[in-house]
């Protein structure tokens, strides 16, 4: 998996699948957006693999506590399930106290069921300078099989720093997923699978978006595919 550019469709709800298959390789599934999650899971028959994240509260998401790794751990074993994202913070131990143990067993397990670990970095307020992201994401590969990287841009020179420091890493071998959120680094999640970006996130509809400036998946799926030909 992530040997190509893969483009999952995002939701709290894998009931929206179908509409998905059309447009989208993998599902990432929100278990902290969802209402049930391990029942869904364990009534999951799609087509399309699961991409399985529980996003803490301290990174933007939804889940907030430790529990959370009880229900990924649960998900990995999954059939359907190829990959986990694992928060960098919590790899690293600079998380909330407790985090670092909890992260590093479900990668260990993970790993053990042949799923892929995405170690994921947020930033919701800026979009460091260019050598700044180019070591988070090479501090990420080193956690993890994907590095994943979305900062919040507020001018078109955070989207250009984004952008060089995709190929600069891509370059260096590792094997990255980014994007900035935001109006001005919108346009990022078309441009960055041309420079070794290998997973692109959009809702089935745009009004579901699960980070600020989301394209539909359709949409999403037309510019990336029109972009690398």
């Amino acid at each position: 998996m992530f040997e190509e550019f893969v483009l999952a469709a995002s939701t709290g709800d894998l009931g929206t699948e179908p509409r998905a298959r059309e447009h989208a390789d993998a599902m990432e599934f929100r278990l902290d957006l969802a209402a049930d999650p391990l029942a869904e899971l364990d009534a999951y028959d799609g087509t399309l693999p699961l991409v399985v994240t529980n996003r803490a509260a301290w990174e933007g998401g939804e889940a907030d506590d430790i529990g959370r790794y009880d229900a990924l751990s649960s998900a990995v074993v999954h059939d359907a399930v190829v990959a986990v994202d694992i928060e960098l913070a919590a790899l690293r131990g600079n998380a909330p106290t407790g985090e670092r143990s909890h992260a590093t067993a479900l990668r260990e397990t993970a790993r053990e069921e042949g799923v892929a670990v995405i170690a994921s970095v947020h930033d919701f307020e800026s979009t460091p300078e260019r050598g700044a992201l180019v070591d988070l994401l090479a501090d990420a590969a080193a956690e993890g099989d994907v590095a994943k990287l979305a900062t919040t841009a507020t001018a078109p020179a955070d989207a250009l720093a984004m952008i060089g420091a995709t190929h600069e890493a891509t370059a260096a071998g590792h094997r990255v997923a980014t994007m900035c959120m935001g109006e001005p680094g919108r346009h990022t999640r078309a441009v960055t699978p041309v420079y070794g970006s290998r997973i692109g996130y959009a809702p089935v509809d745009a009004a579901d978006a699960t980070a600020p400036g989301q394209y539909s998946l359709a949409t999403l799926r037309t510019l990336v595919d029109g972009l690398r030909d």
